[in-house]
């Protein structure tokens, strides 16, 4: 058999080939599919199906430009309602490919149409497809299927069914391979382990440990994060189908060109790194770096609707931040601009710049300085500067008000998220600001007191 996981960190999503007798399936592909069909030729593979475990909310799937490009068919739940040509599955319904088969496991909870896929070598049942029902050391969220007419208690019922009713039932040594690994907004406690077995996750897995239904309903629909305001837009973009990607087009702006889109309304996206952006930037500019969670920050921050004129290192820098975004489903880069901050310069235009700021320098001047912490809650209670205040960055826009303007230095773990979150302040009117450096983790290297 053939078999083989991509893993997209930046999503932390997993999708997977599986194929023998020179045939495969492609389940839950990212938007951008070459690499897809790119494999499957290298390993002499006709890609015959495109499986989707379920409507996606965290990104954008590739399943309609990669089933017209190799003639697959396109795969899903009955229960999807989905808009675009498709062969709807019910549970127990197989897939052919060579000598193994594909078996359909409907599994709702996480979203009423989720599938899990089960391959049965030689009769014998070897891996499982979990999706988003089932992940390593967590299981999914029960509130994403906004619209459906479920509750979050209903799903969750829902999944405890799939759960104890189906999966568990597989024997032990059977793998487990779901579509996101930890980092992924669709559970909490997602394990960076990209794979299991079913045995372990039996032992380990707490959301699986022997409980009533309404214990593990109450544990799952307690103090959910709030989900990133762009999921219920994929999801439908997902069950309607996405454009192709070559489609999306934005060109090269001249800086006059430029400055006329963002004073119209465009918003100035630099994706450098903090340190980059510090040095110098567009004034209104939202500082997102390639580098990090890139795609889920600009979808949890940005609005669909605004045009966008990306800044970026060079050309290359451009086209991977216009196709990341297209990954959530953000379409509005109308061009980027050319030369970068150099040319802006050049053309006598304004910049402004943010200091990044040395945790030891931090600690001289905790009395005059604000400290904003824009750390998840969990993150924050672990520890943190001295009388700094948490104010998450997915919550910052709904919490501007809670924070005196005042010289403030902003503060996460690395120094990225403070970045972000300091370039949104700055659009707001804050000033003076800071960056801190190497966040937490830089001050806590440095042995200085946490609370």
């Amino acid at each position: 058999m053939e078999f083989h996981q991509f893993y997209l960190p930046c999503l932390a999503h997993a999708s997977y080939l599986v194929g023998e007798g020179g045939e495969c399936a492609i389940v839950d592909p990212q938007r951008d599919v070459d690499h897809y069909i790119d494999e499957a030729a290298r390993r002499g593979l006709t890609i015959r199906y495109v499986i989707e475990t379920h409507l996606h909310a965290d990104f954008v799937s590739g399943h309609r430009e990669l089933a017209a490009r190799t003639g697959a068919d396109i795969v899903i739940g009955a229960a999807s309602d989905a808009g675009f040509p498709h062969r709807a599955v019910r549970d127990g319904d197989a897939l052919r490919l060579g000598s193994i088969e594909l078996r359909a496991i409907e599994t709702p909870g996480h979203t009423p149409e989720s599938v899990c896929w089960l391959v049965v070598e030689e009769g014998s049942p070897s891996k499982l497809l979990t999706g988003d029902t089932l992940f390593i050391g967590d299981v999914g969220r029960p509130d994403l299927a906004g619209g459906r007419g479920y509750t979050s208690e209903q799903m969750a019922s829902m999944l405890y069914d799939s759960l104890h009713g189906k999966i568990l039932t597989l024997p032990d040594d059977v793998e487990v391979w779901p579509a996101h690994g930890a980092g992924s907004a669709c559970g909490r406690n997602i394990s960076k382990e990209t794979s299991s077995t079913i045995g372990i996750q039996r032992r380990v897995n707490d959301a699986l440990r022997p409980m009533p239904r309404h214990e593990f309903v109450k544990m799952l629909t307690t103090d959910l994060p709030e989900a990133p305001r762009y999921f219920p837009m994929d999801a439908e973009i997902n069950r309607r189908g996405a454009r192709p990607l070559a489609e999306i087009e934005a060109p090269p702006l001249q800086p006059r060109r430029a400055k006329e889109l963002i004073e119209s309304g465009a918003v100035p996206l630099d994706v450098r790194d903090p340190a980059a952006f510090g040095a110098g930037h567009l004034r209104g500019a939202v500082n997102v770096g390639l580098r990090g969670q890139f795609a889920s920050w600009c979808g949890t921050l940005l609005s669909p609707l605004a045009p966008v004129v990306i800044i970026a290192d060079d050309p290359a820098g451009a086209a991977e931040a216009v196709m990341r975004l297209a990954r959530v489903g953000l379409e509005n880069a109308t061009g980027w601009l050319e030369g970068g901050v150099d040319a802006w310069r050049r053309a006598g235009l304004d910049c402004a710049t943010l200091p990044q700021l040395p945790p030891s320098e931090l600690r001289e001047r905790l009395g005059s300085l604000r400290v904003v912490d824009v750390r998840n809650p969990g993150e924050y209670a672990g520890g943190h500067v001295p009388g700094a205040q948490n104010v998450p960055l997915a919550a910052l826009d709904r919490r501007l008000g809670s924070i005196e303007r005042a010289a403030t230095a902003v503060i996460c773990a690395s120094g990225y998220r403070s970045s972000i979150a300091a370039s949104l302040l700055e659009r707001h009117g804050m000033e003076p600001l800071f960056n801190v450096a190497g966040g937490t983790s830089a001050w806590v290297r440095e042995g200085f007191a946490t609370e």
